[in-house]
């Protein structure tokens, strides 16, 4: 992972896990468990699906559904 792709997590990662929380009334621990458990996350490490410049609220969107259904309905730009 480069050094932007890092920098990048450390901002969007809390954003994607308060909306989390908020959404699915649980606590911070869990959030970051199913996140970083998560297919959304593995693709987020990866600087070349560009999912970082998708919004926190789409990407939390993305992880909630890979929760409730195993699948992920990547954005059309996204191939991953």
């Amino acid at each position: 992972m480069s050094w932007e792709s890092a920098s990048m997590l450390q901002v969007i990662v809390p954003r994607i896990i308060s909306r989390y929380m908020e959404l699915q009334n649980t606590t911070w621990e869990i959030a970051i468990m199913d996140l970083y458990n998560s297919t959304l996350y593995k693709a987020l490490e990866d600087p070349k699906t560009s999912l970082w410049h998708l919004s926190a609220f789409l990407l939390c969107d993305l992880l909630i559904e890979e929760i409730n259904t195993g699948d992920i309905s990547w954005p059309r730009e996204q191939s991953a």
